[in-house]
């Protein structure tokens, strides 16, 4: 077994908070890197074409040239799949462990 997840890029990429904002911006709508890039006063285009390559190897985001444009569009199934694997499946456990706890705690008399 390899020791690199295939979900290891998805976790670099959302490790860090300007990707998460840009993942967030693109969650309403495509973007250009044009427009991207002045959502981001405080960084320059270099930057910003950083991060969304990081986030274009984790398959996050998808991009498309039109004419001197790029698109890019957020891919939310690595995503999806990051829930499927790690957090609804931690999310289930504690739950059960929280209900155990409701009915160990309601089971006892008052004191």
């Amino acid at each position: 077994m390899s020791s690199k997840s295939t979900d290891d890029p998805v976790f670099k990429a959302l490790a860090h908070h300007r990707r998460r904002e840009i993942l967030d911006l693109l969650k309403d709508a495509p973007r250009t890197t044009g427009a991207l890039c002045e959502m981001f006063p405080g960084m320059d285009r270099c930057t910003v074409m950083q991060h969304l390559k990081v986030l274009e190897e984790a398959d996050l985001i998808v991009a498309r040239k039109e004419g001197r444009e790029r698109w890019n569009h957020l891919n939310s199934l690595p995503i999806k799949h990051i829930y499927d694997r790690w957090i609804s499946a931690y999310a289930g456990h504690a739950l059960s462990i929280l209900d155990r706890l409701r009915s160990d705690l309601e089971g006892q008399p008052e004191q």
